[in-house]
């Protein structure tokens, strides 16, 4: 019995039973030999072996939690490295399975099955481990050489072990000890590799250093036992096991680190994108939304039940530019977007110069825009205090009906709206049929009223 490889039965034994003698036909590695006894019982019936096998059913078990922090990690962010190290971490717990006679417990599988099951699974560990450190490595912390051998490093390790499992008898002398050599250049690359990444100041290379370090000791005893004549072979399988904590552990430590890592980067990459977007969709003078977001809104608001459509135009406002300077003018347009206040039933934006636009919704839509225009000449005295003149605005306001385009909507109040200063200015023309309460009007009236005749007052 050797790592529950193999089993036969024995001859009857009887008094005369002398010797019993055991020979192994074409023995595909020396470890066969040198490792090979012996046993009067099935692998795990021994006291002794299953307390070992208990331990390593406990390891085995902890393997699991990784796959399910895995899952966690690519539902919130599909990165590659996830799934490589989901491959990684299957392909060593079912390594543990296979080897440490768990296997010869639960299925008792054929010998030869055991066999290349072992070889495939230890070509797929080698595989997934090139390629989760190709995609885990930061961008820019490898050699660009380094990463693109990687997935050829893989692509050979699996080719090795199909080759392998499939042809277990061809140039049997020779073939396992050149099965373990020709890993050795895929060794080489995943070392330097690592070395590299750690020289440019990689964080998910530490991780994978610490990681890696028993199970690439484990793989260098192997090989150097394995192709030297003069040394017995060894496969190391405590440490084996112990490594394969070790690496699940640290690997799985600096996946969710890179996942924080990666998930800070694409939320600041967000916002900033976010805050561009509000950048160019937001009148840098006003603060008011412009052109640009009513029309990338449009459609979403028009869902959101909003039902008018009002422009709004201030009079005369060129003889203000002119007479007091543009830095008079912008304050003037700063008071006038304090005047149309926003809220949840008011969307307000300025088109360009001295045109804003408002959005509504509710029963009263038209004593809604009515107040925020009325409130301009008052808002606008008393922040910019050096005017010798009221200003005021007009205004066109039409309903939203159906699916009608904003653009088709927009010109028609802004032909309300020539309407409203062909008619005098500082009044309102509109297609809506008004639903106010019955002091809605007098009462934003009377707010105005008040700074207006001050005003006046004042001569």
């Amino acid at each position: 019995m050797a790592g529950g490889y193999f089993k036969a039965d024995l001859p009857d034994v009887t008094r005369v039973t002398r010797q019993i003698v055991a020979v192994v036909d074409l023995p595909s590695h020396r470890m066969t030999l040198e490792n090979a006894y012996l046993s009067p019982v099935d692998a795990g019936v021994d006291v002794d072996d299953l307390r070992l096998l208990l331990i390593i059913a406990g390891l085995a078990g902890m393997l699991v939690m990784p796959l399910i922090f895995n899952a966690a990690f690519y539902r919130a962010l599909r990165e590659a490295f996830v799934l490589w190290h989901s491959v990684l971490t299957f392909s060593l717990l079912m390594t543990i399975f296979v080897t440490s006679g768990l296997s010869v417990v639960f299925f008792d599988p054929p010998a030869m099955a055991l066999s290349w099951m072992t070889t495939l699974i230890f070509g797929v560990t080698i595989s997934s481990g090139a390629m989760f450190t190709y995609s885990f490595i930061e961008p820019g912390k490898m050699h660009p050489l380094l990463r693109r051998i990687l997935p050829y490093c893989a692509a050979w390790a699996v080719i090795l072990s199909v080759f392998h499992a499939t042809f277990p008898f061809v140039a049997r002398p020779i073939q396992s000890t050149a099965y373990t050599a020709a890993f050795a250049p895929v060794l080489v690359v995943f070392v330097f590799s690592v070395i590299d990444s750690l020289r440019r100041g990689s964080r998910a290379a530490r991780f994978q250093a610490i990681g890696y370090t028993p199970l690439a000791l484990v793989g260098l005893i192997r090989l150097v036992t394995g192709v030297a004549p003069w040394l017995n072979s060894a496969d190391a399988m405590l440490l084996f096991y112990f490594g394969c904590m070790f690496e699940v552990l640290f690997t799985t430590l600096g996946v969710a680190e890179r996942f924080m890592s990666i998930k800070r980067e694409r939320d600041g990459a967000r916002n900033e994108a976010d805050l561009l977007k509000r950048l160019s969709e937001t009148d840098p003078l006003t603060g008011l939304l412009n052109r640009r977001a009513i029309e990338l809104q449009f459609e979403r608001l028009l869902k959101e039940s909003f039902t008018a459509l009002a422009v709004i135009d201030l009079d005369h406002f060129k003889a203000i530019n002119d007479g007091y300077g543009h830095s008079v003018g912008d304050e003037v347009l700063k008071a006038v977007a304090v005047a149309l206040k926003a809220g949840p039933n008011v969307r307000a934006y300025r088109l360009g110069g001295e045109e804003f636009l408002l959005l509504l919704r509710g029963h009263d839509v038209d004593a809604q825009a009515e107040f925020r225009r009325q409130a301009i000449p008052a808002t606008v005295a008393n922040a910019v205090p050096g005017l010798a003149r009221l200003v005021t605005a007009s205004k066109g306001i039409t309903p939203i009906s159906g699916d009608e385009s904003f653009t088709s909507l927009y010109e028609r109040a802004d032909k309300l709206l020539y309407e409203a200063k062909s008619a005098g200015r500082n009044t309102t023309r509109s297609t809506t049929q008004a639903t106010q309460s019955s002091n809605s009007i007098p009462i934003d009236q009377a707010i105005v009223a008040r700074p207006a005749a001050a005003l006046a007052g004042t001569g």
